[in-house]
């Protein structure tokens, strides 16, 4: 991690996507990131903290997060009271997963399932002009989609729901819509999310010849 002093930031807006999903907005005071970037946020008596990967895009002045209200989650619990103009403790930004990044901007594919959609809102953000060339999305219910409509008008959206029925959306689990993945050499791919889906892309990955060195992942939550 960044050896930098953690600073504090303000508050700007919390907004509920779903009664279990927020999303935190807070001012950004000159803080340099780069898509793919986390920061730890700390709860209020600083005891403890979380990391958050940011969503925002380089050239915005607040940094945004998707933050998922866990049952026993004392950080995700305290963060979602906050309110604007209250102050919170932050790390640096840190982070080694670069969505589209890797290879120069070479030609690039996502996959993510709930909250691990973030950083690719940062990269669609901060680089609209390099979309890549289909982003798979995978949420248990629809008000868990977030952006989505959004992310469909940069790139190619295939959004999977697997506790709902919703129009236009494949009712299932993401890892259903792996055939419509390009198979290039030089493609590479960037996998976000839950453990078990970042396995099961992986194998189907390289039992289709993809090398190890074009499969990115980053880890939100263990099953």
């Amino acid at each position: 991690m960044n050896t930098t002093p953690s600073q504090y930031v303000t508050v700007r807006s919390v907004r509920w996507h779903a009664d279990h999903l927020f999303e935190l907005c807070v001012a950004r005071d000159d803080v340099a990131f780069v898509p793919g970037d986390c920061v730890a946020l700390f709860h209020r008596d600083e005891a403890a903290s979380r990391p958050y990967s940011i969503a925002s895009g380089v050239n915005e002045d607040e940094l945004r997060f998707l933050i998922r209200r866990l049952p026993a989650g004392t950080v995700s619990a305290d963060l979602a009271r906050r309110v604007p103009g209250d102050r919170i403790r932050m790390s640096p930004p840190f982070g080694w997963f670069r969505p589209g990044q890797v290879g120069d901007f070479a030609s690039a594919a996502f996959v993510a399932t709930g909250t691990g959609i973030a950083p690719f809102l940062s990269y669609l953000r901060s680089f609209p002009a390099q979309p890549p060339r289909i982003c798979l999305y995978g949420v248990r219910r629809q008000a868990d989609a977030v952006a989505a409509d959004w992310v469909a008008q940069r790139c190619p959206l295939k959004l999977a729901v697997s506790r709902e029925r919703v129009p236009s959306a494949h009712h299932g689990r993401v890892t259903d819509l792996l055939e419509a993945l390009p198979l290039e050499p030089l493609l590479h791919y960037y996998l976000c999310g839950l453990d078990t889906m970042l396995t099961e892309v992986s194998d189907w990955l390289t039992a289709r010849g993809v090398t190890a060195d074009r499969i990115h992942r980053e880890c939100f939550f263990n099953a």
